[in-house]
Order: C-alpha cells, then sequence, then structure tokens
C-alpha cells in the first residue's frame, strides 16, 4: 500500500504493526452486542441505507462519491486547467465568449406582473453586492469553465432582504446527494481552510422540506447543513452524478494539441528562413582553408565581397521537405470547433462558404445557445422566487401570475423581417380566401396569421384578438353609419336612390369583417 493510501485511511506504520500482530494473535472471543446495538446492526445488515450515519462505501450513488463523477483531484485539475486554457489559448477563449456574447450582450432583466413584488426584484437585481448587471456575465463564465456555480444566500432578519456570496467551485470539496433521491443534491461541503474549518450549507429547493423530501432526509437538512442556504446549479453532468464539468473538459487534449502545432510551426518557419554561408576554395589544401577560416567575416547586408576566381561564396537554406501544413491545422481546428458545435468560419476559416451557407451552417450552434440560455434563464428565474419567498408576503403560490419570475433575454439572432413580412402577406390572403369560400372560421384564420406573427416575437391570443377585433369593427361601423346623411333606419334594399347607401355598408361591413379576420 501506498504512503499516500496510508496517510489518506489514517494507518501510520505504528498502526500497521498493531494490525499486524493482532493478525497473528489468536482470534479473541468477542463480546456478545447489547441488545439494541444488536437490532440496529442486524437492520444495517438488510439495509445498509435505513439508519442516518450509515453510509454504504461502494457508494452507490449516496456515498462521498460516485463512478459518474470525476475523482476529487480529477475535478481539481479540470477546473484548473479549464481556467488557463480560457485565459491563454485562443480557441478556448472563443468557444467561450462567443456564446456570452450571443446570449448577454444586450442584458437580462427579471420580471413579475405584480408591481410591489417588481420593486422587490429590481432592488434585488441592481443592489451593489449583489449587482447582477454588471457580474452576470462573469458568472455565466464560470457556470461554462467550471461545470457549477453556488451562491451563498444571506437574509436580512428584519426586512428578508438577499443579498448573495460566491463560493468558488474550487472551494468545493463534496456536493452532497439526497440518499432516497439520488438526483437531487441535498447540502454543499467545502474543503477544509488553513485553520481546519470547514462549512456545510443547505442546498435551497423552492419548498417545505418535509413535503418534499423523506422524514430521514428532512432530518439530515436541518441538523447536518446549518451554516446556511446555498443556491447550487450545474451542468454537463449526469443525472446521479453530484458534481458538474466544464464545457472544455472533453476538448482540453485537443486544444493543448493545436497550441502545439502552432508553437512547432513557428519553429519550422523560423528553421526555413535560417541559411549558411557555403566558401569553396578551388586548389586549397586543408592549411589554405583553415586560414582563410580564420579571416573570413561574413559579408553585411548591402555590402560588398571581393574575391579571385578561385573562391566561391554561396548562401545555402534548408531544405525540410515539408509538405503544407494548413489542411493540418484545419483539421485540428475544425475538430475542436465541431466539439463545441461551432462552424469553421466563425474562427476566421472562411472554407467554401457563402451568406446562404453560412446562415444554415450557424442553425445548430444557435440551438446549442439557445439550451444554455434555457438553463441560465431557469437559473435566474429560481434565484428571482427566492427572493420573493423571503420577503414573508404570505404562502407562495407559483400558479399565481403575481409571483411568476420570468428572466427576459435578449434575442440570439436578428430575424430576417423581410421573410417573414412577405409570408404573412400570403398567409393573410389565403386565409382571407378560404374564410370567404366557408373553409375555415374565423378562430382559425386568425390563429393562422398569429402563428406567422410570432415569428416576430408578437403573441397575440386569437379568440380574445378576434372578439376585439369584432367589437371594435362593430363601433367603427356605428360611427360611420352616424355620420352617413344618406343612411337611414327606413332604407330598403330594394329602394331606389337611397337604398344603394344600405348595400354599399353591407357591403363595407362584409369587406371589414374579412379584414379584421385577417389582423
Amino acid at each position: 500500500m501506498s504512503s499516500w493510501w496510508r496517510n489518506a485511511l489514517g494507518l501510520s506504520p505504528a498502526r500497521l504493526a498493531e494490525a499486524a500482530d493482532a493478525e497473528a494473535a489468536p482470534p479473541a472471543q468477542a463480546p456478545a452486542a447489547p441488545p439494541a446495538v444488536a437490532a440496529r446492526q442486524t437492520e444495517a445488515k438488510q439495509d445498509p441505507a435505513a439508519e442516518p450515519g450509515w453510509t454504504r462505501l461502494t457508494g452507490e450513488g449516496t456515498g462521498r462519491h460516485n463512478d459518474q463523477d470525476l475523482a476529487p483531484l480529477a475535478q481539481d485539475r479540470m477546473q484548473r486547467l479549464a481556467e488557463w486554457l480560457w485565459q491563454s489559448n485562443l480557441l478556448a477563449n472563443r468557444l467561450v465568449e462567443i456564446m456570452l456574447a450571443y446570449l448577454l450582450a444586450e442584458g437580462v432583466s427579471l420580471q413579475c406582473p405584480d408591481e410591489q413584488h417588481q420593486k422587490l426584484l429590481t432592488a434585488f437585481w441592481n443592489d451593489p453586492i449583489n449587482n447582477w448587471p454588471l457580474k452576470l456575465v462573469g458568472r455565466a463564465r464560470g457556470l461554462s469553465l467550471m461545470g457549477e456555480q453556488c451562491y451563498i444566500c444571506r437574509v436580512n432578519e428584519g426586512s428578508g432582504f438577499v443579498r448573495l456570496g460566491y463560493l468558488d467551485p474550487r472551494h468545493i470539496g463534496t456536493v452532497v446527494m439526497d440518499p432516497d433521491n439520488p438526483e437531487q443534491p441535498i447540502g454543499v461541503v467545502t474543503k477544509r481552510d488553513a485553520q481546519g474549518k470547514y462549512h456545510k450549507y443547505r442546498v435551497v429547493v423552492l419548498g417545505n422540506d418535509d413535503e418534499l423530501f423523506s422524514r430521514r432526509t428532512a432530518q439530515i437538512r436541518r441538523t447536518d447543513f446549518t451554516d446556511g442556504d446555498c443556491l447550487l446549479y450545474q451542468v454537463n453532468k449526469l443525472p446521479s452524478g453530484s458534481r458538474g464539468r466544464s464545457d472544455l473538459l472533453g476538448q482540453m487534449d485537443w486544444l493543448d494539441a493545436y497550441d502545439e502545432f502552432l508553437f512547432a510551426e513557428i519553429d519550422r518557419i523560423r528553421y526555413l528562413r535560417s541559411f549558411v554561408w557555403d566558401v569553396a576554395i578551388a586548389g586549397a589544401n586543408q592549411e589554405d582553408v583553415d586560414k582563410f577560416d580564420k579571416t573570413f567575416r561574413p559579408p553585411a547586408p548591402n555590402s560588398k565581397f571581393v574575391h579571385s576566381d578561385s573562391i566561391t561564396l554561396s548562401a545555402i537554406s534548408p531544405e525540410l521537405q515539408a509538405a503544407d501544413t494548413s489542411e493540418s491545422a484545419r483539421l485540428l481546428r475544425n475538430h475542436v470547433l465541431g466539439g463545441g458545435t461551432v462552424p469553421e468560419h466563425w474562427f476566421g476559416g472562411g472554407g467554401d462558404v457563402n451568406r446562404a451557407a453560412a446562415g444554415e451552417m450557424g442553425e445548430p450552434t444557435f440551438k446549442m445557445f439557445t439550451a444554455r440560455q434555457q438553463v441560465l434563464k431557469l437559473m435566474l428565474e429560481e434565484i428571482g422566487r427566492y427572493v420573493l419567498m423571503q420577503q414573508r408576503h404570505g404562502t407562495p403560490d407559483w400558479s399565481d401570475p403575481r409571483w411568476q419570475v420570468t428572466a427576459v433575454f435578449p434575442e440570439l439572432v436578428n430575424r430576417d423581417i423581410a421573410k417573414f413580412s412577405s409570408a404573412m402577406q400570403s398567409v393573410a390572403a389565403t386565409v382571407v380566401q378560404m374564410r370567404d369560400a366557408g373553409l375555415l372560421t374565423d378562430k382559425t384564420a386568425l390563429q393562422l396569421v398569429a402563428d406567422v406573427a410570432a415569428r416576430f416575437g408578437q403573441e397575440i391570443d386569437a379568440e380574445a384578438e378576434l372578439e376585439a377585433a369584432r367589437k371594435e369593427h362593430a363601433d367603427r361601423q356605428a360611427r360611420r353609419d352616424a355620420a352617413d346623411a344618406f343612411s337611414t333606419a327606413t332604407d330598403l334594399p330594394g329602394d331606389s336612390g337611397q337604398g344603394g347607401g344600405g348595400a354599399a355598408a353591407a357591403a363595407a361591413a362584409a369587406a371589414a369583417a374579412s379584414a379584421a379576420a385577417a389582423q
């Protein structure tokens, strides 16, 4: 057994010697266990997880570590390498920063329909310590590089105002999972500091522990994690894994290989630019060659070299016979970019790409960005709900719109307005024709138009919009009839003269109804 494992298990040489002597000695009769202890041991044998404080050595997803996590040393190394690559490797930096620019460049806000709740969210969002407008990009960057983010909750006991502290993922020792549900984290244990101290934080879950967890888990959260609450968010992990992983984990070796390749190319270019002076002396012996070598000085640029016909001076460059390495560099670069779902032309490599092809090649990338945007959106909305919970304005009802918190993000891409405008015109004309032919109801016609309008970012409730359009049309027609001096209550469709005015009004009403349906 190595010294490292001896120290980790607490086995000093003296203890190993005592253990060896004990094995050599004849076995002693073990004293009978008290009845209560014997019953507990029997229960533990039948179900080792049945009693708090007992944990299977094999883990099974509920112990200190499990097979779906990196080893602690590998987790630490991953975090250090991810940060180092982001700082020193241009390709790694772009993979992270391009996504952040698309997600957060125009800013994010928390919104709530209730005016009082909105004031609380705005105060929390712009607080000088929380300062989300300034810190959000860095926190999102940390989530991408480290694979997890943890915020310590500090709640004012009087006002309920929330301020969040930051726990560096490199200081997290263990994330404890629910023994009855290995997918749910229940606590965070930090590493020991220089004084040997550590902290145990309870992971925030919005709700009552007695209703959300088993009796055993609720008891563990109450008694073991007493240093406060924390908000924990993780990415790139399996359901029963306890630690998040970096977005760059799978590409670290290839990013380093790409850097090494480029540095080797720099060395090769330096060698190709080198040369030596070759001096040939006709009819000279070794003594003459040595004598000339002692007095020879290589000519400086734009200088002259005077010599006889017997001396020939030539500059010779190395011929490494190396093939063009641009394709090799492209192969490595595209391997890394492909792993990050980033098109080649986003990193300076145009390739055989035109504008139309470039637009289509970006679709998978934007889907990946949308997925990460959704993670950030859910994360911020949960933080917003936690802020509202601390204000003690009654029991939260998450089905009530007044308690709904929405994180509003900027659009990832600019919409092609010309394309959608043409589609809107075609759909509007088509639904009017189908409605007039009796093939489509007003509500369905407006729903089709609303589907196209959604591409512009406009959400239309077809039923409410149809009712409002009909009412507005009726009011407008009534005002028009009141202003028409030739329209009277005695007008009849068959009358000549003024009767044509009534028919025209009916035709106008039908045309206006069609227009309203198209809207």
